[in-house]
Order: C-alpha cells, then structure tokens, then sequence
C-alpha cells in the first residue's frame, strides 16, 4: 500500500443539464455520525491521493470507489483547480457531463462507534448521492466545496 497524504485529496464533479438547469451530483458521508444530518454534509465523491499517484488518476479512482459508477476517461474533462478547507486539506477538483439515476454503491471502511467505545463497525464511506442545483447545493453542501460549482459555471459561461 502507497503512503497516504492526508491533506491532499481528489475528486469528480459530475454535472448534468436537467429541467432546473445546470446541476451538479453531491454525496453524504455514510455511517451513524452522519445520519439525519443533512444541510452542509454533501460533497462531491472524493479521497486521499496516494504519495506517488496522479492527482487525476486519483479523482477517477474515489470516485469510482464511492459511488459505483464508471468513468469514461476518454470523455471531456474541465480542470476545476483547487480549494483549500478550514483544516487546510487541499482538495483537487475535474468536472465531467454525466447521468446517473441509480442507487450509490459505495466502497466501506471501519469506524469506531460509539465514539470512545473501542467497537469498531463497517460502514459505506457515502450512503446516497444525487444532483442538485446551485441553489440546492448552496444550501446542502460543504461551503468550500461550492467553489468547484461557481468555477464550473464560470467555465460554462453560465451566469
């Protein structure tokens, strides 16, 4: 196993033209911290880079894992650069038109819960996904992370 860098990730921002407009496809964290919470939890399916992989290779790879659905990587591709959150993880972003009106099928990983209690559980790292707006995912999702919806727009030239 490649060392990890925890203050680095990568990620995938599929978007898609719906009746409202332009939308983007956000996830929520699986697990019992996260149950039944919603507003500021979504983001888009991303993960922690190995030392010596490429940073899009990367974004490719957590998404797959998290969401279950395969990447073309012969479809277009827009840089959406970087953001930096408040515990100062970088976190590079690529957007790419797509569809997708399944189940989230995500990959898991151990927990301890309850907190503090030693038992260690399984869960899926996501446990639903779907598009929203940029109204919809002012509200729901991570503020740092809206960053990529504003750049994605920009790109688009949609105003």
């Amino acid at each position: 196993m490649e060392f990890e860098n925890p203050l680095v990730s990568a990620g995938l921002v599929m978007y898609r033209f719906g009746k409202k407009g332009l939308e983007v496809f956000l996830v929520h964290p699986g697990g019992p911290y996260f149950r039944g919470k919603e507003k500021g939890y979504y983001g888009i399916p991303k993960g922690v880079v190995d030392e010596k992989e490429d940073l899009f290779d990367a974004a490719i790879r957590e998404f797959e894992e998290e969401t279950g659905i395969e990447v073309d990587k012969n479809k277009k591709f827009i840089e959406l650069g970087t953001v930096i959150k408040k515990s100062g993880k970088y976190i590079y972003a690529w957007a790419f038109e797509g569809e997708f009106n399944g189940k989230v099928v995500s990959n898991t990983c151990i927990t301890e819960w309850p907190p503090n209690s030693r038992k260690r559980i399984e869960i899926p790292e996501i446990d639903k996904g779907r598009f929203f707006t940029f109204d919809e995912a002012r509200e729901m999702m991570n503020d740092r992370q809206l960053d990529f919806f504003v750049r994605l727009r920009e790109k688009l030239n949609i105003h």
